[in-house]
């Protein structure tokens, strides 16, 4: 077949390059959806469904949405605090400073 290729002209050579991106377009689809098949099939052996299991993040846990701000530098508004979890520096300087909390409550 090696030996054929170097026969052939450019435009031979494109036509087959084009059919072969083709044929191999088609095979990929019809392997996503094969995978796909067998996956609801995984899927339903367990009582759930695809899109169920797809909300469900790799730690099991259902994907969370962003806190809303309750605190905002008032010298950059783009920082904010939700006021969960550790205390921004900009906010343990202010109370360093003797600034309250209550000065960048939203």
């Amino acid at each position: 077949m090696n030996k054929e290729l170097h026969e052939m002209s450019r435009k031979e050579l494109e036509e087959l390059r084009r059919d072969i991106d083709e044929a191999l377009s088609t095979v990929a689809e019809r392997e996503r959806k094969a995978a796909i098949e067998a996956a609801e099939r995984a899927a339903a052996e367990h009582g759930y469904s695809l899109s169920e299991l797809a909300e469900i993040t790799s730690k099991g846990k259902k994907t969370k949405s962003k806190r809303p701000a309750k605190f905002r530098n008032p010298e950059d508004p783009t920082q904010t605090w939700s006021g969960r979890g550790r205390k921004p520096r900009w906010i343990n300087e202010a109370e360093a400073a003797g600034r309250p909390l209550e000065d960048f409550a939203v």
